[in-house]
């Protein structure tokens, strides 16, 4: 973190969740701490790209389910644009459904809202940074998904046939475009179904851009 963030300025923040309410408490908690500033407020994801664009912030606190937007496609494509914000997720949420993909998608953090308040502030200060915070009901989960299938990482060949299913080209012309047979096309789609835990060709697709291996 720069001396500027760490210094007078403190650590700027932009507060995203759809409800009011939460979104007035925070900022309270956050301006009557020092060494923190809000710089805005959005109440679905959409905004809070725009938002995150236009106000440069440190830390993007992010709800995850929201009319309007979610967050995470909301992490996704701040990742895309390569915003350097950090995300640290704080939702109410923590199930395998929930968690793993707002991780995927690019966020620093995850806290659940019911975290103590010197546990939030050290998070944010530590997300601003560029360290991993997590819930230790998060951290549990990832540990175990980790383990399970389907996280096994993409050969460089299962990479470039996922690329091709994704531009919507066929076996054969995977096979023509790779100069392997058809056959072998199979066998590189059903060795990235399993890694993927995925079953046929779209929800590999999903999983690939969810984590990152494609529209990178």
């Amino acid at each position: 973190m720069s001396d500027e963030t760490s210094g007078r300025t403190g650590i700027t923040l932009l507060v995203v969740d759809d409800h009011p309410v939460v979104r007035d408490g925070l900022r309270a908690l956050f301006e009557a701490a020092p060494g923190f500033r809000v710089l805005g407020e959005a109440a679905d994801g959409v905004r809070a790209v725009a938002l995150a664009a236009e106000l440069d912030p440190d830390v993007v606190l992010m709800d995850l389910r929201m009319p309007g937007g979610g967050g995470v496609p909301a992490i996704a494509e701040l990742t895309r644009r390569g915003i350097r914000a950090k995300v640290m997720v704080l939702t109410t949420y923590d199930t395998d459904s929930d968690t793993l993909p707002a991780i995927e998608a690019g966020a620093t953090g995850y806290l659940l809202k019911d975290a103590p308040r010197d546990e939030l502030l050290a998070g944010v200060r530590a997300a601003a940074e560029g360290r991993t915070v997590l819930s230790p009901a998060v951290a549990s989960r990832l540990v175990s998904a980790v383990r399970a299938p389907g996280n096994e990482p993409l050969s460089a060949r299962e990479r470039e046939v996922l690329a091709l299913v994704a531009r919507g080209t066929s076996n054969r012309e995977i096979a023509r475009e790779l100069f392997i047979s058809e056959a072998t096309v199979k066998t590189h789609l059903t060795h990235l179904y399993a890694k993927l835990g995925v079953n046929d060709r779209a929800a590999a697709v999903a999983a690939g851009y969810r984590r990152g291996i494609l529209g990178g």
